[in-house]
C-alpha cells in the first residue's frame, strides 16, 4: 500500500466540501433552483484509502438528499479514478454529509459498485478536469428510457461546475439533464483536514 499522491491528495481536499450555487440561482432562478453539494472523506479504514459520502440536495429541504453516493479514490499514474457506489437503502443515511453520528454509520457492506460509472479526473494548470469513462455504459433509467450519462465536471480550490447529462442509449437523444447549462458552484465550507492523507501506522 502506498501513500497517495500529490494529485490525488490535492484532488481530495480541493472536493472535500460543501459546495452551493447560490448565486447562479439567485441570478436566474426561473432555470437554476439552489442546490448544495457535499462530499464528506470518510475514515482511512473505509476503503484503505481515501473516500468519500456525498449528497446532493435542494437548500429548501437539506434532509432528502435527491442523490447520495460514495466514492474511491484511485491513482492511475496519468490521472485518477473516482469509483463510484450506491447505497442499499440510501434514506437511512440522509444528512450524514452535515452530521457525523450518521457518517458513523455507513459501513462497506451496505455499498454496491456502480460499474461503468466512474469518474477520470486529470489535472490541467490549476483545475482538475473530469469526465464519466468512455463506453457509454454508465446506465440511468429516467422518463421511461434507458439512458447513459454523460458528466463532465471542473474542479478548482473554490470551486465545482459540473453538467450531467442523460442520454436515449438507442436514439441518442437527450432525455434528461440541464438544458440551458453547467451547475456553477462555490465552496462555503471546507472538510479538507478531515481527508487521509497518509497511511496510518499498524
Amino acid at each position: 500500500m502506498k501513500t497517495p499522491s500529490e494529485d490525488t491528495i490535492a484532488l481530495s481536499q480541493w472536493m472535500a466540501g460543501a459546495f452551493s450555487n447560490q448565486k447562479q440561482a439567485l441570478e436566474n432562478s426561473k432555470l437554476y433552483a439552489h442546490i448544495w453539494v457535499f462530499f464528506r472523506p470518510l475514515p482511512f479504514e473505509f476503503f484503505s484509502g481515501i473516500g468519500f459520502y456525498s449528497e446532493q440536495v435542494y437548500d429548501y429541504d437539506l434532509w432528502s438528499p435527491y442523490r447520495q453516493g460514495v466514492h474511491r479514490m484511485v491513482d492511475r499514474g496519468d490521472s485518477i479514478y473516482i469509483e463510484n457506489y450506491g447505497l442499499s437503502d440510501p434514506v437511512v443515511y440522509a444528512g450524514a454529509a452535515r452530521e457525523p453520528s450518521i457518517l458513523k454509520s455507513i459501513t462497506p457492506d451496505c455499498i454496491e459498485r456502480r460499474h461503468n460509472c466512474s469518474m477520470i479526473f486529470k489535472k490541467d494548470g490549476d483545475r482538475f478536469l473530469g469526465c464519466v469513462e468512455p463506453g457509454n455504459q454508465c446506465l440511468i433509467p429516467r422518463n421511461g428510457h434507458q439512458t447513459y450519462l454523460v458528466s463532465e465536471v471542473e474542479l478548482t480550490q473554490t470551486t465545482w461546475i459540473s453538467l450531467d447529462r442523460g442520454y436515449d442509449i438507442t436514439t441518442h437523444e437527450h432525455i434528461w439533464g440541464s438544458g440551458a447549462g453547467p451547475l456553477k458552484f462555490e465552496k462555503r465550507e471546507s472538510f479538507a483536514r478531515e481527508v487521509p492523507t497518509s497511511i496510518p501506522p499498524q
